[in-house]
């Protein structure tokens, strides 16, 4: 316990009222506490958010790396094929490695962007135009190269030749 007098209510009432300043004081000293609290609040609040972030972003990196591991190895697999100059399955290898490696990007989300049919600009990219008899204007005529979207988002719009 301290040895200093406790302060009460009323006396702090009444030396207000002899003093306004002391009033106006100690409730400015009440706000910038209140407002140092709130401060060192939203600190902690800022860092434990950045630190969650950054651990849920090393949980997925680390995911994916868990599932690209096998593509890997049977790379190597193929590799090692190829040193052997065994052909046949060389050719397999890299088969299983494309099939491994599309499998784990299909866990993921990954989805080919559909090529058959109408040009659509939100997901197709015209390289080129060409005339075509046997296909109306605005379809599709060639796939340079696939496109790809992740979930609801485009990855890759694919890139495509279009009948004029």
């Amino acid at each position: 316990m301290t040895d200093e007098p406790q302060v009460t209510e009323e006396q702090t009432q009444e030396q207000e009222e002899l003093d306004p300043l002391a009033g106006l004081t100690r409730e400015r000293d009440e706000y910038l506490d209140a407002l140092q609290r709130l401060k060192a609040e939203f600190d902690n609040y800022r860092k434990r958010t950045a630190r969650e972030q950054a651990e849920l972003s090393s949980r997925a990196a680390q995911r994916l790396v868990n599932e690209l591991l096998p593509v890997l190895d049977d790379l190597e697999r193929a590799l090692h094929a190829a040193e052997e100059h065994e052909e046949a399955k060389l050719e397999d290898g890299v088969r299983l490695v494309h099939r491994s490696l599309v499998d784990a990007l299909h866990k993921e989300g990954l989805a080919e962007i559909e090529t058959d049919g109408a040009f659509d600009p939100h997901v197709h990219e015209a390289l080129l135009s060409q005339p075509d008899d046997e296909k109306e204007s605005g379809q599709i005529l060639d796939v340079l190269q696939k496109g790809y979207r992740l979930g609801d988002r485009v990855l890759r719009p694919a890139r495509v030749i279009v009948v004029e």
